[in-house]
């Protein structure tokens, strides 16, 4: 089975430029989380609210349209499916969609960006003790695998000029310090376990500088599954040959 999630930055824009079919075709998702869909589901043309061989699931911004947003599509049907994490101020940007499966829960993400001011980046850090107190109540159930934009680079081999980020929003070292914590937690970085040395390979790269030509990117698109489920992962994924966004697609197959 394969698990998909992209931030495709308007997914009315990836549609009408002829990304989506693309996407669909280059990674053969089993489940797919999309984030920054920047649509409710009525103001989306058939295709993308009801793909076919797809159940679809949305979650919109309640404060502003064409805002955040996510969106879950599962060949699958879900045993049960939460929107949020029942904390009305985080829930009403329109952030977290998760799916309660067989095996483990999956929850897609779409993390807050810390620029635009101190505030902004209270409430993103905020925002990530919330959500990993969530994720922790559900793993009491079962293995919670996430995924989606986190917003932020882990170490300096996830982006390629960390020394010039030092003091940048997205590799500040508080918000460094939170992914540490996750993975003190027990949850493990997909990707980076299969790749721990890999080098000069991104999810993100800056439209305004062109910089997906240059391949000055970050990585800040992720899974992470619990060290008791890594067992079940076969492989990880970054694809890069998939455009239509600032963000490619990242992906798991697990058995």
């Amino acid at each position: 089975m394969r698990i998909v999630s992209w931030n495709v930055n308007g997914l009315r824009a990836v549609h009408r430029n002829g990304h989506w079919q693309t996407f669909l075709k280059s990674t053969k998702p089993d489940i797919f989380g999309l984030q920054e869909t920047k649509a409710s589901p009525d103001q989306l043309v058939d295709e993308l609210r009801d793909a076919t061989g797809f159940t679809s699931f949305f979650a919109s911004s309640e404060i502003k349209k064409g805002y955040s947003g996510v969106a879950l599509y599962s060949k699958i049907e879900p045993l049960k499916i939460i929107y949020g994490m029942n904390l009305p101020e985080f829930d009403q940007e329109g952030r977290l969609i998760g799916a309660e499966y067989e095996g483990f829960w999956l929850l897609n993400v779409y993390f807050p960006n810390g620029g635009r001011g101190p505030e902004r980046l209270d409430f993103k850090l905020r925002y990530y003790d919330a959500f990993l107190a969530f994720c922790e109540k559900l793993r009491q159930e079962k293995p919670v695998i996430f995924c989606g934009d986190i917003n932020t680079a882990h170490e300096e081999i996830d982006l390629a000029r960390p020394k010039e980020n030092e003091e940048t929003t997205g590799f500040l070292p508080e918000e460094r310090a939170w992914l540490d914590e996750v993975i003190n937690a027990g949850y493990v970085d997909v990707f980076r376990h299969f790749n721990p040395n890999r080098k000069d390979i991104y999810s993100y790269w800056d439209n305004f500088t062109h910089a997906r030509e240059r391949n000055v990117g970050w990585r800040i698109d992720y899974f992470f599954v619990p060290r008791e489920y890594l067992k079940n992962v076969k492989k990880a994924e970054i694809h890069t040959d998939v455009f239509g966004s600032d963000h490619c697609p990242v992906s798991i197959t697990i058995s």
